[in-house]
């Protein structure tokens, strides 16, 4: 079953634990969505509060997929620049897709309705976004149209020892 997506759905305490579940889920499976496991709901929680609160200040947007069931199952943050020089384009935040439904092409799904969505946007003509190195990223997100723009080496310290590099891509909407 294909997941369906909603744009700025209304914050209820469902959706809100449901982001928060998804997140803690993702993080715990290894996925690269700023923290690294193990990792609490709670220690999650301030990050999507802050997410949330930019939300209501008009400066993020939240792209949702809901599963057949209703629970979230993938989620996007859009963030607008405040630069005048560049607000054309967004930077896309915290991209998940629930490790129950990965390998499904959801991923693929969320992008495609990320553009769609971002498309809609007045003034928008790109989408960049950064992920961790090491975990083959880059090469999902190209093969969804992105392309490699910039990239900081071991600027990602996952652990000791263990640095990453910081990949930025950007998705022409053009």
């Amino acid at each position: 079953m294909p997941l369906t997506f909603t744009l700025d759905p209304t914050v209820t305490p469902a959706l809100r634990d449901g982001v928060l579940g998804l997140w803690a889920d993702v993080s715990k499976a290894g996925g690269a969505v700023g923290f690294v496991p193990p990792v609490t709901r709670e220690e999650i929680r301030p990050e999507l509060v802050k997410h949330l609160a930019a939300m209501a200040e008009g400066r993020h947007r939240l792209l949702v997929g809901c599963d057949e069931t209703g629970e979230v199952a993938a989620t996007a943050f859009f963030s607008f620049n405040t630069h005048r020089l560049m607000t054309h384009w967004v930077w896309l935040y915290t991209v998940m897709v629930h490790p129950r439904h990965q390998g499904k092409g959801y991923g693929r799904d969320l992008l495609a309705a990320a553009a769609d969505a971002a498309r809609g946007f007045d003034g928008i003509d790109a989408i960049r976004l950064t992920c961790r190195g090491g975990l083959g990223l880059e090469r999902f997100y190209g093969s969804c149209g992105y392309k490699e723009v910039g990239r900081v080496p071991a600027a990602i310290r996952v652990a000791p020892g263990d640095d990453r590099d910081d990949i930025t891509l950007l998705l022409p909407l053009a």
